[in-house]
């Protein structure tokens, strides 16, 4: 794949002042809130940057519209492509709409159905290519090639990078003490806008990346001095599943970023939970990596003063969202998966429940069996999915449960 012929001589305030212009009347400027439980965990004001309240759902459609408005009219008439797991392609679709503008997207197999459905409800013409957005990207190339249509990098653009460091002029506006700012990175694009906007107007500004660890391009890119490829990645943060750095975010973030620290995805499940018991919101696995990265002590906040956590996106498949809501009562120990056994007699099942009841835990359902060649005759096997209010209260009903003569294990690690 060949990079964008952009030169990599770095944006400067001008260039984001420009863009915020351009988007006044076209993008909600996104509230800021304080957070209570991330502020006590690092020990100073936490605020949220809510840009999963933004049009389409993430901070995207910035830098989309940005990149489209300044097309000239004989490149508009050729319509443009875009590559996009979700939040790019409903930002470029959005615009282009906006704009009259026709619009192609590459999504690779397996894009979130709300995201491809969004996509589709703005006017965009829907294409599959691959299974990550690398796949969707050469397939993007492949199609501006043939057809003429202009290109709508995700990342690797300055007009693209322009609009996204708007959202780094509304922090500074919203609060312009801010000591820290924290936000995911996947190509790019995003944290080299803000660095720009942020340095400019407050250098000691600490600007800090976050990546899944699964999918994390830009620590090892850095440690070499380039854009490296990796040869693989997996995260539920499928907006962040970037595999290769952009050459002109790779600039800034090498001349700008102070840090970039990984979450793992267990991390980025808690965080979710955590914003959607406590906030109220509903945020999709890359948009919370910021506050994950916060949570569980990946980045420590220096110096003294505000940090300010981008949730850069919204857009998150209801099903998805049961699995990590699922995933993150397990990991925060509210909810337990137990093997079993007891003896195949009546009453016995009863007298199980019951003595979960007595340690005031709630039962979501249960599965009886006693045909499995792991059992002894006349021994049955219960497996049982159970709410609890913590990792303190789990152990305390394990304990119960053994001390009442029975055998318990996790049921992901059941042995016979």
């Amino acid at each position: 794949m060949t990079a964008p012929s952009s030169p990599l001589d770095l944006l400067t305030l001008k260039d984001i002042e420009a863009a915020r212009e351009l988007l006044t009347g076209i993008v909600n400027p996104t509230p800021m809130i304080e957070s209570k439980p991330v502020s006590d965990v690092i020990g100073r004001m936490a605020l949220l940057k809510c840009e999963n309240q933004q049009r389409a759902g993430s901070y995207k459609v910035r830098g989309a519209y940005t990149r489209i408005s300044r097309l000239a009219p004989e490149e508009r008439m050729r319509g443009v492509v875009a590559a996009s797991a979700g939040n790019h392609a409903q930002g470029v679709a959005l615009a282009a709409g906006l704009l009259g503008i026709e619009s192609t997207v590459f999504m690779p197999e397996g894009a979130p159905l709300p995201k491809v459905t969004a996509t589709k409800g703005y006017g965009a013409s829907i294409e599959y290519a691959g299974t990550s957005v690398d796949d969707a990207l050469e397939a993007a190339y492949a199609f501006a090639h043939r057809t003429g249509a202009i290109l709508i990098h995700p990342f690797d653009h300055p007009d693209v990078i322009a609009g996204q460091g708007t959202v780094g002029l509304e922090i500074l506006d919203q609060c312009p003490e801010v000591a820290t700012i924290i936000t995911a990175v996947g190509g790019g694009g995003l944290i080299s806008g803000v660095a720009v906007a942020a340095k400019a107007l407050r250098p000691d500004i600490r600007i800090v990346g976050v990546q899944a660890s699964g999918a994390a391009a830009y620590p090892p890119s850095l440690a070499a001095g380039e854009p490296r490829r990796l040869p693989s990645g997996a995260t539920i943060a499928d907006g962040i599943a970037v595999m290769r750095p952009g050459d002109l975010p790779f600039a800034h973030v090498s001349a700008m970023v102070d840090e970039v620290v990984t979450v793992t995805d267990d991390e980025l499940c808690t965080a979710l939970l955590m914003l959607l018991e406590r906030h109220k919101m509903v945020v999709e696995p890359a948009g919370g990596a910021a506050v994950a990265a916060l949570l569980t002590g990946a980045h420590v906040p220096e110096p003294e003063g505000p940090v300010v956590a981008i949730l850069s996106g919204g857009n998150i498949d209801p099903m998805l969202l049961l699995r990590v809501i699922e995933h993150g009562l397990a990991s925060a120990g509210r909810f337990l998966r137990l093997a079993v056994r007891c003896g195949d007699r009546p009453g016995e099942l009863a007298r199980l429940l019951a003595e979960i009841a007595g340690q005031r835990a709630n039962v979501v359902d249960v599965e009886h069996s006693r045909q499995s060649p792991r059992l002894n005759f006349g021994e049955v096997e219960v497996a049982l999915s159970v709410e609890t209010r913590g990792a303190d209260h789990s152990a305390a009903l394990i304990s119960v449960l053994r001390a009442s003569g029975y055998r318990v294990s996790l049921l992901a690690d059941a042995t016979p």
